[in-house]
């Protein structure tokens, strides 16, 4: 499945209610509760790893992918309410991240970046 297919089929379960604004605001609070949650489910593993004296205690990782799919369903409510393609989006940040970093990651370019690098 394409990104852009993705997006048609994961607006179907987009409130018919709300105008282009509104989608664009439920999104944003939706994008923000999400992350929190899967937030939730590394804390409360961090928590019990230190409880057990472990360096590291793993997620459940279905949980954490559902999460992650419930953070992609608002980016992609999100760019639907702005009549934006996801696709064009992910592309944009590709190009964005290979002029930042044309010869990958560097700690360098990340703490100084080009004046009008957003």
């Amino acid at each position: 499945m394409t990104a852009n297919e993705y997006q048609v089929l994961a607006a179907r379960t987009i409130s018919k209610s709300l105008t282009s604004w509104g989608a664009t605001q439920h999104a944003l609070f939706g994008m923000a509760s999400e992350v929190g949650e899967l937030h939730g489910i590394f804390q409360k593993k961090l928590q019990h790893g230190y409880i057990l004296g472990l360096d590291s205690v793993d997620p459940d990782a279905e949980h954490v992918k559902k999460e992650v799919g419930d953070i992609l369903w608002f980016v992609s409510e999100f760019c639907t309410a702005n009549d934006w393609d996801l696709e064009d989006i992910m592309q944009m940040n590709i190009d964005k991240l290979k002029a930042r970093y044309p010869d990958g990651f560097s700690v360098e370019k990340s703490l100084h970046r080009k004046e009008g690098d957003i």
